[in-house]
């Protein structure tokens, strides 16, 4: 493996955990808003759904 290919390697995994920290700060924050304004705007049932057809 050249230094390339390793730098590579490591942007992707960093990419991968700071997706993973953005998402989960993203649910931190849209569970702390009132429930009715969840229900409003379709949370979680939404976010769900689309988790769900990523995978």
């Amino acid at each position: 493996m050249n230094g390339f290919t390793i730098l590579r390697s490591v942007q992707h995994y960093v990419g991968k955990i700071r997706t993973l920290r953005n998402e989960i700060r993203t649910q931190r924050f849209m569970d702390g808003l009132p429930a009715d304004l969840r229900k409003d705007i379709g949370w979680p049932d939404m976010y769900a759904g689309t988790r769900r057809n990523d995978n």
